[in-house]
């Protein structure tokens, strides 16, 4: 047997220093562009500061909190009635039967596949057309009002998203979880109810986020179809005064909202999701 030792094992042996971090092009540029949002960030915070008049934020404060509620409560019902909406819709785009999935697939397809501004004004300005038709149903009390056209294009529009969010959700769950429900005998409604949706809800979590501040972003619309929503009292003030701040207040208002979204989804994720992390 030879006399030379035996290397030492390789947890004993000495790393290799590590590579120095260099200083590359995209990590330059990254520096880069955080330094042009911070200063971006700061320019914003100067010009508010030396630009903001008491008396017109007095004068405008009331209006601004009336458009706020305008809009909050225009997208929590379109959420909520869209949330509704797509459960049989994702279960129809799930169907095996053509004359059940196809029609839900044409739903889907147009919603998403139209600018929601074209769709507010097909509903708030097509529906005109039918109203000898409407008042014979008793419908054109709804259609007249361009809050209850701005909430069913939004319903109809987050609809067609939420039902493809939760169908892809549900799919992500593995098969055997089905499979392994039927060997104990368990109905597929329950099956459903206890075991996929609440796995499927955490893969939605985030896609549900994302559809709720897309849809506060895209409320301002329905100010061009005379609701005076947060954007539309943005307007009516603007219009007032020609003071370019009234658009920077709601710029800095719809910031807050977005941001208060986006920290209570992320406090959610963390809660429901903290079995994985043990």
């Amino acid at each position: 047997m030879s006399g030379a030792s035996a290397s030492p094992p390789l947890a004993a042996q000495e790393r290799p220093p590590e590579p120095p971090r260099r200083w590359t092009r995209a990590r330059i540029a990254g520096h880069a562009l955080m330094a042009v949002w911070i200063a971006g960030g700061l320019g914003l915070a100067a010009f508010l500061y030396s630009a903001y008049d008491p008396a017109l934020f007095a004068r405008f404060a009331p209006n601004y909190l009336s458009g706020l509620k305008v809009t909050l409560s225009l997208v929590g019902l379109s959420i909520l009635l869209g949330a509704a909406l797509s459960l049989p819709v994702a279960w129809a785009r799930g169907s095996k039967n053509p004359f059940v999935a196809w029609p839900a697939y044409a739903y889907v397809y147009f919603f998403r596949g139209t600018p929601l501004l074209a769709q507010a004004f097909l509903i708030y300005y097509g529906m005109g057309s039918f109203r000898p038709q409407l008042e014979a149903i008793g419908l054109w009390v709804f259609f007249r009002d361009a809050w209850y056209c701005a909430l069913f294009a939004f319903t109809l529009n987050t609809a067609a998203y939420q039902a493809e969010i939760l169908r892809g959700a549900v799919q992500s769950v593995p098969r055997g979880q089905w499979e392994g429900a039927a060997s104990l005998g368990l109905p597929r409604w329950l099956t459903l109810r206890k075991i996929v949706l609440p796995q499927a809800l955490i893969v939605a979590l985030r896609p549900y986020g994302n559809e709720i501040i897309l849809m506060i972003k895209g409320s301002a619309i329905v100010a061009i179809i005379t609701v005076l929503d947060l954007m539309g009292e943005t307007r009516r003030a603007y219009s007032r005064t020609f003071d370019f701040q009234t658009y920077l207040w709601a710029a800095v208002i719809y910031l807050a909202i977005v941001e208060t979204l986006r920290n209570i989804i992320d406090w959610i994720e963390r809660r429901i999701t903290a079995h994985l992390k043990r």
